[in-house]
């Protein structure tokens, strides 16, 4: 979508895109709007394309991001688990937590952002704490250093996957670790060339569905070397 007029806060930023009609939900809406993202984007957090956020990523744009919370918030509820892969800023770990403890607070829920450069685990990690030290602090929320093709078993089978870069062919460590009536959201297709966001839904008899939902444009899913 083109370039949104000039916004100076979070607030307006929420507002536009409900506008749009890009979040189509209260809940979505209120979890965006309490993750201000000044504090994960360092340089025009409220522009509505992607930013460099240092270490050679960047942060989608704002309404991907709103995208991404629309497709999965079926998925997001109270001992729910999630996994973030490719959580650069933790911009999108924190919606995922802020939308879920909103519903009802539980031990059980896991919010999981995986991100294979160190620098950027750090770096996530004290955007984290400046937004609300209370995030980390729960334990509910939680930042891991490795290879998001392969997922993080420990904490599977998830209910709900985001995927922020794009792979080549579906990864099959993340549809394994797919919940039985989980959603996964990712962009597939090659680095240079078309690429779809792509939704996957497990099915309760372990059959998984595939929707094309969009064409996108994303940097390539890969390890540390190659990144």
């Amino acid at each position: 979508m083109s370039l949104l007029p000039a916004i100076t806060n979070n607030v307006e930023l929420i507002q536009r895109l409900k506008d749009y009609e890009i979040i189509r939900t209260q809940a979505v809406a209120i979890a965006m709007v309490n993750t201000d993202r000044r504090f994960y984007a360092p340089y025009n957090p409220y522009v509505n394309a992607p930013q460099s956020i240092g270490y050679g990523a960047t942060i989608s744009a704002p309404y991907m991001h709103a995208f991404a919370m629309e497709y999965l918030r079926n998925r997001m509820i109270p001992g729910s688990h999630v996994l973030d892969i490719g959580s650069g800023s933790g911009y999108l770990t924190a919606c995922f937590w802020r939308y879920i403890q909103a519903q009802r607070k539980s031990d059980k829920t896991k919010v999981v952002g995986i991100e294979h450069n160190p620098a950027l685990v750090a770096l996530s990690k004290r955007n984290l704490d400046a937004d609300d030290a209370e995030m980390l602090k729960s334990g509910n929320l939680i930042i891991v250093e490795g290879d998001g093709r392969k997922g993080y078993p420990q904490f599977a089978p998830y209910t709900a996957i985001h995927v922020g870069a794009a792979a080549a062919v579906t990864p099959q460590p993340l549809l394994d670790q797919l919940a039985k009536g989980g959603r996964m959201i990712i962009p597939v297709g090659p680095e240079d060339g078309d690429q779809q966001m792509r939704q996957y839904d497990k099915k309760h008899d372990g059959t998984i569905k595939e929707t094309i939902l969009m064409g996108v444009k994303y940097v390539p899913l890969t390890d540390l070397h190659h990144s």
